[in-house]
């Protein structure tokens, strides 16, 4: 049977549990239409790295998608295809391949016209790419260069613009309630303070939906600078009501106390994307929190158990959600493809699946809208009535 074209599925940036799902129903769909089916390895990296010639072993950028390889990989978490966070507009010399090295010389280079070429080597009809705003502002780029593109969204933080909910934030949230009760019985051994650090970098859905859940007494999330004395009195007033003498406090990774000039960071290098890896904020709290304790405690300083998540709530299966929603979102990309129609994100709305326009993604950001969904005075979740709301309460407000 003659194929109807080409298809290329790419995954970029974090692993989250859904891709696999995603890359299976999009596979599946695809061959029964007719269509053949590539998975560019590595992210925007394979389409970088590749080498348009046909004797070239493109096996490390390339690889033929069939049943029997997306219907094991579909059961697992992370992305069989692998992912990096490859910016081919803004790419270092030093990761270039070097069949493009005596070509680009400055310190930064745009490749674009290298992936262009790939992807006409290739012979994609139409691209899909599966990843966060940075990996899909990329999308939006090739887009705009004649590409057809139709974009998944997925990160662990659910801050993809123009969508309510995208693949990996279930999985988090649930590992995120999981794991946040299982260190509750060290806490209360101790009678201790718990301040767990989480995922959210500019958006705080990943601590404030847990809490909602009824994970922690209070969250910290990036858009609002917190006053760790108000913290303090707070947990101090939550553990003193508990009857182990304990309490709870959830710190996305991007949080600041009020006055700190930045965001925590591990290092100074950053990503290709300008990103400088977060992380040691709960490490700051725990220790200004132990030292303020004596001023909310009659005197008495109370210690604190203090645990970074990381990478415990991104690795493993997708939950029951990160399964399902992956095989619907690539059902709807597949809709497309058969409609000739590209340019658009997959998405969802109040509770619906639909599309929106591709350059939604650098249009605006998602992050929590604070007057509605975070108390200032409580340090935790706002809400009035869930009558009427989304799933997910936070949505993307279009």
């Amino acid at each position: 049977m003659a194929s109807k074209g080409t298809i290329g599925i790419l995954t970029g940036g974090g692993d989250v549990p859904g891709l696999n799902p995603a890359i299976r129903a999009i596979t599946i769909r695809a061959l029964r239409e007719g269509y053949r089916v590539l998975g560019i390895r590595r992210g925007w990296a394979g389409l970088v790295d590749l080498i348009p010639d046909p004797q070239a072993d493109n096996r490390a950028c390339v690889q033929d998608l069939t049943q029997d390889v997306v219907n094991r990989a579909g059961r697992t978490g992370g992305t069989f295809l692998h992912t990096s966070r490859t910016r081919p507009s803004h790419l270092p010399r030093a990761n270039l391949p070097e069949h493009l090295r005596e070509k680009y010389t400055a310190e930064v280079n745009d490749v674009t016209a290298e992936v262009l070429e790939n992807i006409a080597f290739l012979g994609l009809d139409f691209l899909i790419p599966i990843g966060g705003d940075d990996t899909l502002s990329y999308g939006q780029r090739l887009h705009e260069e004649g590409v057809k593109v139709v974009a998944i969204p997925k990160t662990m933080d659910n801050d993809v613009p123009g969508t309510d909910y995208c693949i990996g934030f279930s999985t988090c949230v649930t590992r995120t309630i999981e794991l946040t009760h299982r260190l509750r019985t060290s806490a209360g051994s101790h009678e201790r303070y718990l301040v767990i650090e989480v995922f959210g970098r500019y958006a705080g859905f990943s601590s404030l939906l847990p809490t909602m859940a009824g994970a922690a007494d209070r969250c910290l999330i990036p858009e609002h600078d917190f006053d760790i004395d108000d913290l303090a009195r707070l947990l101090t007033e939550d553990r003193n009501r508990h009857p182990s003498k304990y309490a709870v406090v959830l710190v996305s990774e991007g949080a600041k106390m009020a006055h700190q000039e930045e965001m925590s960071f591990e290092g100074e290098e950053a990503d290709q994307y300008g990103h400088r890896k977060l992380g040691g904020i709960g490490d700051k709290v725990s220790a200004v929190l132990k030292d303020l304790s004596p001023r909310y405690n009659n005197g008495r300083r109370i210690n604190v158990l203090n645990q970074r998540l990381g990478y415990l709530v991104r690795s493993g299966d997708p939950d029951a959600l990160d399964s399902i929603v992956p095989m619907a979102f690539g059902n709807i990309a597949l809709d497309l493809v058969l409609s000739g129609t590209s340019g658009r994100l997959v998405s969802i709305h109040n509770g619906h699946y639909d599309t929106v326009p591709i350059t939604t993604i650098t249009g605006q950001k998602k992050v929590v809208d604070v007057d509605k969904y975070y108390s200032l005075e409580r340090l935790r979740p706002r809400y009035e009535s869930f009558l009427r709301q989304p799933l997910f309460i936070m949505t993307s407000d279009l």
